[in-house]
């Protein structure tokens, strides 16, 4: 999966409306989800460790498939001894060279072992991108979501604040207490508290995003994007289907391929093979020379690599089992993140539908009637915080939402169509 295929799909995941990637972006600017991306894919120490796990793996594949070295001996016999043979006048010169020969397709083997392990380490490649992707869509909607927060509570306080001009008007005629403009700057007090700690979890979502994207530090003032845009996934069912596809998963086939491999070469390992020694002999008392040949084949009597052969019997029966908890476990999250989606989703319907609307039109009213002495000022406070906790709850369910599916297309590893629904 190329980079730009990457960002596709965890821009289709966040199901975000974003701006173009700009060239050569200030990261004092704005940012959008795609260059955040990008930016996390560009500078992922896990990433490039992934990639150094494929080189090892690869240098482990070239050292399966090379030769054995053939080997180069001398020997002299018959040299510094007693009369005859003092010195080395009897002397016999032997210059010999052998080479092991594997039989019986041990180097295939290896081979093969080797090229299993560069694509498990290939396929795991993908899995950590994926990975990647889907923390910084993450984090990235966490800012998004904290920068919403905040607009909404500075609305609320706006709200708050025009009330003043008319509850000094109402002091001023003697309709209402001074205690009242207390209570009103209380009212301001605590949302601007509220408004504080939002503040410091969106700094500190911020630099976790910085730290995705290779920075210790934020380098951008904002980031732009729409939550507001959702839609109606899939069956539960198919999502299921579709995690098979997720890199995690494909990885074992690779890993098993790898384990049934060493199994061969433990299996091959007892069949002898055959070192063939050829030489030259020079008999130094009649200046005469000769050919020396030889073969050793080992003779396996008493280690038949039984305990090597049941290691890998186990190991590879135990890829199943482990694919299966993979599996188990990547179905479990989404299983999570889906009956997020749905609650979300549901919590939507209800907040846009009546909730919302329904509040405002009841904080309308009564700030109307506040003002021709109908209501007091603590029923305005409680029905403009009624419309800000609903806003609120709003942005929280959009957040989830889109989280949700971030998470559950990083499991099946390719996105899933949602029917899309404009914000109403």
């Amino acid at each position: 999966m190329s980079i730009r295929s990457a960002a596709t799909l965890i821009a289709c995941a966040t199901t975000l409306l974003v701006s173009p990637v700009l060239t050569g972006v200030s990261y004092s600017q704005t940012i959008t989800l795609q260059t955040a991306l990008q930016r996390a894919l560009t500078t992922s120490p896990r990433l490039t460790a992934a990639e150094r796990d494929i080189g090892i793996a690869s240098g482990q594949r070239i050292q399966a498939g090379a030769l054995i070295n053939p080997e180069l001996s001398y020997e002299q016999d018959n040299s510094f001894g007693s009369r005859n043979y003092r010195g080395t006048r009897s002397a016999e010169t032997t210059l010999q060279i052998s080479q092991l020969f594997e039989l019986f397709g041990k180097r295939d083997a290896r081979i093969a072992a080797g090229q299993a392990g560069v694509e498990t380490a290939a396929i795991q490649r993908k899995a950590i991108r994926l990975e990647v992707l889907a923390e910084t869509a993450g984090a990235f909607l966490n800012v998004l979501g904290g920068q919403r927060r905040i607009q909404i509570l500075d609305e609320q306080i706006a709200e708050i604040d025009r009330i003043t001009p008319l509850l000094q008007r109402r002091v001023d005629a003697g309709a209402s207490s001074v205690a009242e403009i207390g209570r009103a700057e209380v009212a301001s007090a605590l949302v601007k508290a509220d408004r504080e700690r939002v503040r410091s979890l969106l700094a500190t979502s911020r630099r976790e995003l910085a730290v995705l994207m290779g920075d210790t530090a934020p380098k951008f003032s904002a980031v732009s994007g729409r939550l507001d845009a959702t839609g109606r996934p899939p069956s539960f069912n198919a999502v299921i289907a579709a995690i098979d596809a997720n890199p995690q998963l494909m990885r074992w086939t690779a890993v098993y391929a790898q384990r049934n491999a060493e199994l061969l070469i433990a299996r091959l390992r007892p069949y002898p093979d055959v070192r063939v020694n050829a030489g030259w002999r020079h008999f130094n008392d009649t200046g005469d020379d000769a050919v020396r040949l030889g073969v050793t084949v080992a003779i396996p009597v008493f280690d038949q690599n039984q305990g090597n052969i049941l290691s890998a019997q186990e190991s590879l029966a135990k890829t199943r089992a482990e694919r299966e908890a993979n599996r188990n476990s990547l179905i479990v999250l989404a299983g999570r993140a889906y009956d997020t989606l749905q609650g979300s989703l549901r919590e939507l319907a209800i907040l846009r539908d009546s909730a919302i609307p329904k509040s405002r039109q009841a904080s309308d009213a009564i700030f109307e009637g506040y003002g021709q002495g109908r209501f007091t000022l603590l029923e305005v406070l409680d029905a403009q915080a009624s419309v800000a906790q609903a806003r609120l709850r709003e942005q929280e369910a959009q957040q989830n939402f889109h989280v949700a599916v971030a998470i559950i297309e990083g499991l099946v590893g390719n996105p899933f169509a949602l029917a899309r629904e404009s914000a109403r």
